[in-house]
């Protein structure tokens, strides 16, 4: 329910990037082209159109996601009947999303609204093919001061909010309250630092015949909870503020922040308090789902399906994510994904009703519907008094834990996130990283060896983009 384990390959990314730098990019016969067609039009253009305007909405969402999809187009439809008419595409997962996006641009056939994953914002806005919706908003005056400040923040620079967020995560640490109670612990008050943490899996794992039957903590070996602990200690995850002052240069990971990460990823696993599942968020989640890990890292958007597959078995606690040390002040950071609105190749009529459903799709009303009916935060922060997710709340106190951590968290560069053309790569160049800390290499040697192998690649991408 956060960014997808797969990352999308440098070469599609360089490609298309590489045309729009040439001046190629997306056009059509129906559509703008040139310096207009990343202008905003107002609500003319589509009193003006003749017939109905058709809206085409790529996204990656499957199953109930999908199916959740599905129902908030099918009511935008029947509001706007004969007027506007979205048809919604399931494109596969995000790094599939992206991957068909990047052709679209090259063949100049873009859809007119695409959800994009958070790490995927830099080459959206790099493309030059979008309308910020910071544009609508200033044309119509519409206020967005309803949307969530950290999660406008991690899609705004220099104050623009670029694309809609529309389906939001957070981390969080989960927890099973009956392995708690028998170690002698108060589920009521977690650990709340990674020290802590492994003071609480030295109680918490049982050994039986010499196996060990609990661990006291798991988590997948994974980029995400690299980024978020960066950003919980307050630091920068990319240098010039995390992208968000000039292009980034380079990746931060091999600082002091990323060596104490991947030190105490090897410790935990050298002592036998936690399990090697490797990098498959899934085969981490399993080993929790079982019962046979007291503690673990995941998002939000797995606290459904936990509380599903605990029942009958445990009692699923939920926590703030955790800091990186006691003294840390930073805050974590959003996942997911948001909502763009291509202008280039596209009419101001499909403009203007691409505005009209994303608005739409981020109203308190439908953030109400799709907050209850994914598990994913609500990206508007009225959602949260409508009386249906009211009621969600009351029935699943344990996400109470990630609208407090929200809330809580000060909008920074830092908790912002990094905002890096390679995004994607850096995630996994952090994983192998920590995996070779993990099976014994030197973590600081193998965090420089991580974050030296992605600076080519950041190099490219910032000498394409400049050209």
């Amino acid at each position: 329910m956060r960014s997808l384990r797969r990352t999308a390959g440098a070469a599609s990314l360089l490609a298309a990037l590489a045309l729009v730098a040439a001046g190629c990019g997306g056009s059509s016969d129906s559509g703008e082209s040139g310096s207009g067609a990343l202008d905003a039009p107002d609500a003319s253009a589509l009193d003006n159109a003749s017939g109905v305007t058709k809206v085409t909405f790529w996204h990656g969402m499957k199953g109930a996601n999908g199916a959740a999809v599905d129902k908030l187009v099918k009511a935008f439809n029947a509001e706007n009947s004969g007027k506007i008419e979205v048809t919604a595409v399931y494109q596969g997962d995000y790094d599939d999303t992206i991957t068909k996006y990047k052709t679209s641009v090259q063949q100049g056939n873009t859809p007119s609204v695409v959800q994009i994953y958070d790490i995927g914002s830099r080459f959206m806005i790099d493309s030059k093919q979008i309308v910020p919706v910071q544009k609508f908003a200033d044309k119509d005056g519409y206020s967005l001061d309803s949307i969530e400040p950290n999660i406008a923040n991690y899609y705004s620079i220099d104050g623009q909010l670029n694309s809609m967020p529309f389906n939001t995560s957070m981390p969080l640490l989960y927890i099973n309250k009956e392995a708690f109670e028998k170690a002698g612990l108060d589920p009521n008050k977690p650990p709340s630092n990674l020290d802590e943490i492994m003071a609480a899996a030295k109680k918490l794992t049982v050994k039986q015949g010499g196996k060990t039957v609990q661990y006291g903590f798991n988590a997948a070996i994974y980029g995400w909870f690299v980024e978020q602990l960066i950003a919980q200690s307050g630091t920068t995850y990319c240098d010039n503020e995390n992208g968000r002052k000039d292009l980034a240069t380079k990746v931060n990971f091999a600082d002091e922040q990323g060596v104490k990460i991947a030190t105490w990823y090897q410790d935990m696993v050298k002592q036998g308090l936690m399990p090697n599942t490797g990098k498959k968020t899934d085969d981490a989640q399993a080993v929790f789902k079982s019962g046979t890990s007291a503690m673990h890292l995941e998002s939000t958007g797995s606290l459904r399906g936990y509380l599903d597959a605990a029942k009958g078995k445990f009692t699923v606690v939920t926590a703030p994510f955790p800091k990186l040390t006691a003294a840390d002040t930073g805050g974590p950071i959003i996942g997911g994904a948001s909502l763009w609105i291509n202008g280039s190749g596209h009419s101001d009529a499909e403009k203007r009703a691409s505005w009209e459903f994303v608005k739409f799709a981020s109203s308190p009303k439908q953030q109400a519907l799709w907050h209850t009916g994914t598990g994913y935060f609500p990206i508007n922060s009225k959602a949260l008094d409508e009386p249906e997710d009211k009621a969600w709340v009351a029935q699943y106190p344990q996400f109470t834990t990630a609208i407090t951590q929200l809330h809580n968290t000060k909008p920074t560069n830092a908790s912002s996130g990094c905002i890096l053309g390679v995004m994607p790569q850096a995630r996994k160049a952090a994983e192998d990283g920590l995996e070779k800390a993990v099976l014994g290499t030197d973590p600081a040697q193998a965090m420089k060896a991580a974050a030296d192998s992605i600076k080519p690649q950041i190099d490219q991408y910032n000498k394409t983009v400049k050209k």
